[in-house]
């Protein structure tokens, strides 16, 4: 008797290239704007981009209310906040402009917005039962890819815990990727950001529930990394940060249909309470994640050390091995941190860390089952 196995793939419409940004406008009309609720940071206030969105809005004779009250690993009362600034400035049309902070903050507004009661009720996968406004979302980074997945991260700032909520209604309507934006990041948010993307994709791969529809999405984002990243950083050639945005954008296709693991799942406890930056998380972890899922998806992994290697060693074991060796120096020679004690103030709180990720539900798709007592192992072996 054969056993079908039933797969899902979800993804907004994406409009995609150099120049889209001048769209946004439409694209809110369409879905039915009359007042758009715009969503950014002070970052992309002074670099331009914020007045470049809202002129476009006014093209388009679309009324805006703007809120900017939104930090790295956005809080769960900056949330609440905006909730009640949404509802109070009677919006409809949520566009977010920005990197995975103002974008998750969005998701997180317009949740409350339309489903009440506070974000915290929301945590985990599938807690959602109405819809949301709609939204169109406008990547200024080429990592975190929040702009197509079913994911929103929030700190719980009581707790000291970033908040993973899960469900296809938080993937936005419409996805507006110009990557022409990437022109005035600095050197350190590209190669953060294009780490952040890599990892979306190594996890995602190895995922126990990834798909034929993941799986190429994923490889093609890791070789796409691998050509562009270090021209990018060097020259920020245009063409180079396209390919960094559509790596991103595959990497986001894979990660938010197959979902993550044990890496996301320390990374999530880490920003929680420690508030580091997410894109300097994955150089530190995912090595040794690596290894330690290793043993139960050889082949796989020996597929991502070809690529990373752009050869093939004698055996699968072989190649994969020296494919996370490849990682590692690679990361190096970025000049990114590359151990866990050059990020965090000392190793007091590996344990409460490692309890806290072990509940998170990115573990749950590890490729191999892992304890608070492996995630400190991989901790210690990052330190």
């Amino acid at each position: 008797m054969i056993t079908l196995q039933v797969k899902k793939f979800s993804i907004p419409e994406i409009i995609f290239g150099r120049g889209s940004l001048e769209y946004v406008g439409l694209c809110a009309r369409r879905l039915g704007a009359e007042k758009v609720f715009l969503v950014s940071d002070s970052g992309l206030e002074k670099a331009g981009w914020v007045e470049h969105v809202t002129s476009v809005l006014d093209r388009e004779k679309l009324s805006w209310v703007y809120y900017s009250d939104v930090v790295s690993n956005p809080r769960d009362f900056q949330i609440q906040q905006g909730a009640e600034f949404y509802k109070q400035g009677r919006a409809d049309v949520v566009i977010a402009l920005g990197g995975g902070s103002p974008m998750d903050a969005a998701k997180g507004i317009a949740l409350v917005a339309s489903n009440g009661g506070k974000i915290h009720d929301y945590e985990g996968a599938n807690r959602i039962h109405r819809p949301l406004p709609p939204m169109v979302f406008v990547p200024s980074t080429a990592g975190s890819g929040s702009d197509i997945s079913q994911f929103a991260i929030i700190t719980d700032v009581k707790r000291r815990v970033k908040m993973s909520i899960i469900s296809r209604t938080l993937v936005p309507n419409i996805s507006v990727i110009d990557p022409e934006i990437l022109l005035t990041k600095n050197e350190s948010l590209i190669v953060a950001s294009a780490i952040d993307a890599m990892c979306h994709a190594v996890e995602a791969y190895v995922s126990k529930i990834a798909s034929p529809f993941t799986e190429v999405q994923s490889l093609k984002a890791i070789q796409l990394i691998m050509e562009n990243l270090e021209t990018a950083k060097q020259t920020r050639d245009l063409q180079s940060l396209e390919n960094l945005s559509i790596a991103s954008t595959s990497a986001a296709m894979s990660f938010s249909n197959a979902s993550l693991g044990a890496e996301h799942a320390l990374a999530h406890s880490l920003g929680g309470m420690y508030d580091v930056m997410h894109g300097l998380v994955h150089p530190v972890l995912l090595p040794p994640v690596m290894r330690f899922n290793l043993s139960t998806c050889v082949e796989k992994m020996a597929d991502i050390g070809r690529i990373l290697l752009g050869k093939s060693r004698r055996s699968a074991k072989s190649t994969a091995l020296a494919g996370i060796e490849r990682l590692e120096d690679y990361c190096k020679s970025l000049g990114v941190p590359v151990r866990l004690r050059k990020i965090i103030p000392d190793d007091s709180g590996l344990k409460e860390l490692c309890r806290m990720a072990s509940n998170d539900a990115c573990l749950l798709t590890n490729p191999r089952t892992a304890t608070w007592e492996d995630l400190l192992s991989i901790c210690e072996e990052a330190w």
